[in-house]
């Protein structure tokens, strides 16, 4: 029960930026069944066992389809619900719907769902199926039935003439060792979805990487978030606490240094060791630096 509990604060607060300031008053139907998400999800977080969990989470999805189904609901934020993380792209283009539901066994189960706009009494979902313990590799483009699950917190566009990716930034908890942060790239064609791309530039290269995981110790925590003032993605750099344990993620944290992925051109381009001068986000989570004695001098961007 303590490792559920801790599982859900560290996540709730990547959902507040996404849910405030919705300012719109729901129909009595939509605000009964969001009270019912809300008195589902506290029964996920007090069941004991794996299959009691799940069968909560099938009510809750059940009851999510329900909500989705009434027009306003792509316009209403769900601020009630600290366990599903509800953000629309900010061109309007569509709504994202991802939460978690820890297992017994230290690890997580990731469910999701995109809305597209519809007329109505339409319903526009397309559903996403964690498979993450699937992948060949993280590197893969995927559909959404072969998604690599994740809690996204934040949706930034990266437009390219007419055609517009999304990076989907998220959080992924993996097992009771390690945690990831999330770029994810989401396109749309001819209205199918797809997961990964290779928009990502590295020292003038465009390189053969379709998303990026930053894997590090459980107990750490990694800044990743937009910044607007450079457009840029802002990252925590990580790094062993030992070089010895290069490779072995369980041993990474942030070593007080920051990269940014610059949006240029329709692609992600890596600028190393930035400063950032403004204040630091309130999603960003405590971490603990390793210590280091040869931290470089950090450039001024």
């Amino acid at each position: 029960m303590a490792f559920l509990l801790a599982a859900y604060l560290c996540c709730a607060g990547l959902n507040t930026h996404a849910q405030q300031g919705s300012g719109i008053k729901p129909s009595p139907e939509l605000a009964s069944l969001q009270d019912s998400l809300l008195n589902i999800s506290r029964k996920i977080l007090a069941s004991g066992e794996n299959t009691s969990r799940f069968e909560h989470n099938a009510i809750f999805i059940k009851t999510l389809v329900q909500a989705l189904r009434l027009p306003e609901s792509y316009d209403f934020q769900f601020d009630s619900l600290e366990m599903i993380s509800a953000i629309k792209s900010p061109d309007q283009a569509f709504k994202l719907y991802t939460w978690f539901v820890p297992t017994n066994e230290g690890g997580f189960r990731y469910f999701g769902t995109i809305q597209l706009p519809a007329k109505q009494g339409a319903l526009n979902l397309i559903p996403l199926i964690d498979q993450s313990n699937n992948f060949p590799d993280t590197n893969v483009v995927t559909e959404p039935k072969s998604w690599f699950g994740s809690r996204y917190y934040e949706i930034v566009p990266i437009a390219n003439g007419k055609e517009t990716s999304y990076a989907l930034l998220g959080w992924k908890g993996n097992n009771q060792k390690t945690t990831s942060k999330i770029i994810e790239i989401l396109s749309f064609k001819n209205g199918v979805a797809s997961f990964g791309k290779p928009i990502f530039e590295e020292a003038g290269k465009l390189s053969d990487k379709n998303r990026l995981v930053f894997t590090y110790n459980k107990m750490n925590s990694m800044t990743l978030r937009f910044d607007k003032k450079v457009n840029m993605i802002v990252c925590d750099h990580l790094a062993p606490y030992d070089p010895a344990m290069e490779g072995n993620f369980e041993f990474y944290a942030s070593d007080s240094s920051f990269d940014g992925y610059q949006i240029t051109k329709g692609r992600l381009k890596l600028i190393e060791d930035i400063e950032l001068n403004n204040e630091p986000d309130n999603q960003d989570e405590f971490y603990i630096d390793p210590s280091r004695k040869d931290i470089p001098a950090k450039k001024k961007f």
